[in-house]
């Protein structure tokens, strides 16, 4: 047998033959040494007694593996220099140590600190030095018995570590076995030679960084110890090695080439005449393809059985249909059955070639195929996270994830940024992802300068490490139907040693599987196949789509998920779907990587980088950039990601007519009887009429369809859905796969209000204006231009005096912080707090009376609101709000405003404000707690933004203020809904407040007022300080970080309120999402503050819900009013 003992520098050729010298260094110490006396890596497989069992036994149930999962005793000191002498003897006494969890990390059962940073090194967040390694370096021992089970004598044993982090030295009763580096992938030792009869122990002694620490500076917790399975598992002495299956399709793309290498290992005294079998079987069970092969195998050496086969029309797997045969290899020696090993196969083809098509630049596009289509990644990156455990997965969890995946259109996988375990690609292989597996190498903290000192991608005394993980990652993972891309990294810059492991790859899959090859900071350079850039705008996909490019174009990372994000998703994949070499993406990420923790009066909050430790590095909650939360919860932007990757795509062509363009997006599935294409005509939220129309298509065919045309005065629109028939894999019968919605026309001859009654009488007292009739009482304050009480019919509509008042601010975002808006927009805080009255006036007109107020904004706007009762307590809200230049409102307003405004030096103070956008124009106020039911006709049912609003239709939709909230990790503003024609909040006896829009508004209404999502306001709460040592936190200004970093908020720090929050407003911002840390909301979707709005609403007291429904028909207010921002698309 050969022990796997890799030292020193490579002798590297394409052959992969290595050479190694020893540098007396301890292991974790050494560069160069990264494994010794471990096995090589191969594909990762279980041994049985023959071909039935092998057939129908899962992998865990084999007779020959045995679980070490469980408890064990453990022994942690916080510097290796405090280890005792004979921690890892086997005399040692242990019942002084403490029980830990295996999987687990160790952090997470609390040894040491969970430390979080993006891409410092926690041990060393600034000016890194290779290889130095911090002396208060913890070390973790791990110790547990164990019995080999009767009917393994005379067999191989191995021990399999599927992952532990960082350094590993491996111990049995007591003698050293080997050593691993490399985290994500398993260290697998042959232990024949320490065993004894009995009971036996195995120690495991790991210390929390290595030199390998300087290749896994990921962006996620940075936590230690075992972290995935650990298992016994034995062969006999004539066994398989390694096998290397290639199922590929020959150019009709119909016919399967298949061709298999199994090494079979001779360990046992003598020569041997060995036969390998093989059986291809497919998913009825039935046998399409046989194998039998006899060579002599020399005792001590290894000898590969090759066999090739063509089947005819093979089931071919893609993320669409993901068929899988099995394989069930079998070795005889001497005519003795020995061993049999089962393997699933899938049959695809890949393929990089040039289009008929033309970019701009004249040359044809190049595309990859993927069984001879130009598939589409609609990807997103997931890293290992357990909220409970750390970076131990379950397969449950990874079920759960695989699942949401599925349902919401998702059929790819970037594993970020490291191999995952192998039941992972399992179920990717059986659920239909397509895997972008990852090499676990990552050297961010050291950047990307070329020369020495920089990026270790360039530097050869790393060759060793880079090409190690390297072949670990492609070894293990090479027979994984589902992986479709390689990557050699991520973010460790390039040069030298990754020329080695491009090359080292290319030249493995030179045999016919010839997966695509990509490196994402490799850029255009020449060893990588891909261009897979981070963080493209949608403007970027656009132009390089239409200019072409000389290979495939997918993001590795884009759209950057961390809180309330994702803005612009749908335009990116407009560019994506018009685009041959476009050839999709992957979102950063899939899961917000909180850890459960409970405060100390029992709330449940999601704890993130800073909430452990003194004064440890950290970037705070940027590794909360999820599209689910901890719990796998779907956060709202989950709809867009739905919609933009929806596999049947929908585009109006002629409204008047009702004619739309329906085309099938999946590139192996037809739209046939399996669905249903509903069609429905809908009015005022109801259905008009309804249809299933009949379309049946083929790949990428598209057909154009009447469905209706508009019906009476109502403003109609057309909806349609695709539904599953029946169930699908994970997909439920009645799944809606993809929706569209297009306006067919708008609402005309809606009966208008007619204000009737005795007029109001309007009385000033001081600083009060008083309206009031027989049913009616509004109280306005002059001073703070507040309207402080609004009574119909003896209710009070507003809690405790907190009525209308103007509203420009948002609870800032994590995009929000991350582009300096907190800090830019201040005076928008500002303005929303303090405010400076100009003018208030008081006039009736006809039976109504019109309360005037006219407010002086900090960065030079007027926001002019008029407040128009009717003496049924009918009130219309009317606002304005000017532009900074202010020429155009200085004729019409008054003496007072115009004393305040238009003083001389004031001008060079408006120029710079008239650069800003406004987060939001609007009003807010508080209604009491009894009033939250929420419904309203708006998009919807998912919190909706000007740019994340595709995926939600217009509805008529019913909730509550408490459901409305969304509880992202860290507090951050929420619940919003987008073109709104009408709300109402109502209390269970259906009596309230119905808000009627006078063209359309948007709302939050929550149990939760502004400030409590605005970190900020939570002064006792601490800075999320970035990657300082003790000694700068203490030289940090308080002051200065003011509206610049976040604090430390979390979910237990939002309790519901005894009210009520509505705001109602013209538009807000888009939450952007390009990235998070730089990227504003787009031009089109922002409010200058140079520009001049109008716009407005109208309370109607309702005493019922069939009041509700028949007054939101009505028309009040000012329809005429006009706004620069556009209506909805």
């Amino acid at each position: 047998m050969k022990n796997y003992f890799l030292t020193g520098m490579f002798c590297l050729s394409l052959t992969g033959s290595l050479c190694a010298q020893s540098s007396g260094l301890p292991y974790w110490q050494d560069i160069q040494t990264v494994a010794v006396n471990k096995e090589k890596p191969r594909t990762e497989f279980m041994s049985y007694d023959d071909a039935r069992t092998a057939g129908s036994t899962p992998f865990e149930q084999s007779k020959y593996y045995l679980s070490l999962n469980g408890t064990w005793k453990f022994l942690y000191v916080d510097s290796y220099k405090k280890l005792p002498a004979d921690a890892t003897s086997a005399d040692v006494h242990t019942a002084s140590w403490n029980d830990i969890q295996v999987p687990g990390n160790w952090e997470m059962q609390g040894f040491g600190t969970a430390i979080y940073t993006n891409h410092g090194y926690e041990f060393k967040p600034r000016n890194p030095q290779p290889p130095a390694l911090p002396e208060n370096n913890p070390v973790g021992i791990y110790r547990r018995d164990f019995e080999i089970p009767a009917g393994w004598d005379g067999r191989d044993v191995y021990l399999h570590i599927n992952g532990a982090k960082s350094g590993l030295y491996v111990y049995i009763n007591g003698r050293e076995v080997g050593y691993s580096e490399d985290s994500k992938n398993p260290a697998e030792f042959l232990i024949n030679p320490y065993l004894k009869q009995g009971k036996n122990i195995v120690t495991l002694k790991i210390f929390r960084w290595s030199t390998g620490s300087y290749l896994e500076c990921q962006d996620f917790w940075r936590i230690s110890g075992i972290e995935r399975d650990v298992y016994l598992w034995s062969q006999p002495k004539i066994a398989v090695n390694d096998f290397r299956i290639v199922s590929t399709l020959d150019d009709s793309y119909l016919n399967g080439i298949f061709r298999l290498a199994v090494d079979v290992k001779n360990h046992s005294s003598k020569a041997e005449n060995v036969t390998v079998s093989y059986r291809l079987i497919d998913e009825h069970r039935a046998e399409v393809a046989t194998g039998n092969r006899t060579l002599s195998v020399e005792a001590g050496t290894t000898q590969t059985f090759s066999f090739g086969n063509l089947l005819e029309k093979v089931a071919r797997w893609s993320a669409e249909q993901p068929h899988l045969y099995r394989i069930v290899m079998t070795v005889e020696a001497n005519g003795n059955a020995c061993e049999a090993v089962p393997y699933r196969v899938g049959f695809r083809r890949f393929e990089m070639k040039q289009t008929e098509a033309l970019a701009a630049n004249g040359k044809p596009y190049t595309v990859m195929l993927f069984n001879g289509q130009p598939i589409k990644f609609k990807g997103v990156n997931i890293h290992e996270h357990n909220p409970e455990t750390g970076h131990y997965v379950t397969e449950a969890l990874m079920r759960r994830d695989f699942e949401l995946m599925k349902l919401h259109n998702l059929n790819a996988v970037r594993l970020c940024h490291y191999p995952q375990s192998r039941r992972f690609y399992e179920l990717c292989d059986e659920y239909g992802l397509y895997v972008y597996d990852e090499a676990n190498i990552e050297s961010h903290g050291m950047y990307y300068d070329l020369r020495k000192g920089g990026t270790l991608g360039n530097n050869p005394e790393w060759l060793v490490p880079h090409m190690d993980r390297t072949m670990n990652m492609y070894e293990r993972h090479k027979n994984f139907p589902s992986i479709t891309l390689w990557s050699l990294g991520n973010e460790a810059g390039n040069g030298y040693n990754f020329y080695q492991t491009y090359l080292y790859i290319k030249n493995k899959e030179k045999d016919g599987a010839d997966r695509p090859v990509n490196y994402e900071r490799a850029l255009w350079e020449w060893n990588t196949d891909m261009y897979v850039p981070q963080y493209p705008s949608a403007d970027w996909l656009e132009k390089i789509g239409r200019e072409g490019s000389d290979r495939p174009v997918v993001p590795s990372e884009y759209s950057h998920a961390m809180g309330n994000s994702n803005g612009n998703l749908w335009k990116q994949w407009q560019a994506i779907y018009r685009y041959p070499n476009l050839q999709g993406g992957f979102i950063w990420d899939w899961v917000d990587q909180g850890i459960r923790e409970t405060d100390k009066n029992g709330r449940t909050y999601w704890a993130y980088g800073g909430d452990y430790g003194v004064n440890a590095p950290s970037d705070g909650n940027f590794l909360c950039n999820g599209i689910v939360s901890p719990d796998r919860t779907p956060h709202p932007a989950m709809a867009e990601v739905k919609y933009a990757h929806q596999n049947v795509g929908f585009e109006p062509v002629d409204t008047q007519t009702g004619e739309v363009r329906i085309t099938n997006r999946f590139y192996f599935t037809s739209i046939d009887n399996r669905y249903n294409i509903i069609c429905r005509l809908m009015a005022d939220g109801k259905t008009l009429q309804e249809k299933v129309l009949p379309v049946t298509l083929k790949p990428q065919e598209s057909t154009t369809v009447r469905t209706f045309v508009p019906k009476g005065s109502s403003e109609c629109f057309v909806n349609l859905s695709v539904v599953t028939k029946e169930k699908d894999g994970v997909i439920p019968a009645g799944h809606v796969i993809a929706h569209d919605q297009f306006r067919l026309s708008e609402q005309t001859n809606r009966p208008q209000y007619k204000a009737g009654g005795a007029k109001p009488q309007i009385v000033n007292e001081g600083e009060r204006i008083v309206v009031s009739s027989p049913k009616v009482q509004f109280v306005f304050d002059k001073k703070n231009g507040i309207v402080t009480s609004y009574k119909v019919g003896g209710k009070e509509y507003f809690h405790d005096g907190f009525g209308l008042r103007p509203n420009f601010w948002r609870a800032p975002t994590d995009n929000d912080y991350g582009n300096g808006a907190p800090e830019r927009e201040q005076i928008w805080k500002q303005s929303s707090r303090h405010f400076h009255v100009t003018d208030a006036t008081a006039r009736i007109e006809g039976n109504q009376a019109i309360v005037g107020t006219t407010f002086l904004l900090p960065a030079g706007n007027l926001y002019i609101v008029d407040y128009t009762i009717s003496p049924s307590g009918v009130m219309n809200v009317s606002a304005r709000f000017t532009s900074t230049e202010l020429s155009a409102a200085e004729a019409e307003a008054s003496e007072a405003t115009r004393t305040a405004t238009f003083t001389p030096g004031k001008e060079a103070a408006r120029k710079e404000a008239s650069q800003l956008n406004v987060p939001r124009i609007g009003v807010r106020f508080r209604l009491p707690a009894s009033m939250n039911t929420v419904r309203y006709f708006g998009r919807g049912p998912e919190e909706n933004y000007w740019d994340r609003k595709a995926g939600t239709p217009v509805g008529l939709y019913q909730s509550t203020a408490d459901q409305l909230y969304f509880p992202y990790v860290r507090p951050q503003e929420n619940g919003h809904h987008c073109d709104t024609r009408w709300l109402s909040l109502t209390a269970g006896n259906g009596g309230g407040l119905l808000i009627v829009a006078d063209s359309l508004i948007e709302f939050n209404a929550l149990r939760n007022a502004i400030e409590d999502f605005d970190d900020e306001e939570k002064t006792h709460l601490p800075r999320q300080w970035n990657n300082f040592t003790p000694e700068m936190i203490a030289d940090h200004d308080e002051a200065k970080a003011k509206n610049r970093l976040r604090r430390q908020h979390h979910i237990n720090d939002i309790t519901p309120r005894d009210f009520v929050e509505v705001c109602i407003d013209l538009k807000q911002q888009g939450v952007a999402g390009y990235d998070s840390w730089g990227d504003r909301p787009l031009p089109e979707h922002s409010l200058p503050a140079n520009r001049n709005y109008r716009w407005g609403f109208t309370f109607v007291p309702v005493s019922s819900a069939s009041e509700v429904q028949a007054k939101s028909r009505m028309t009040y207010g000012n329809k005429s009013g006009s706004s620069p921002v556009k209506k909805q698309d």
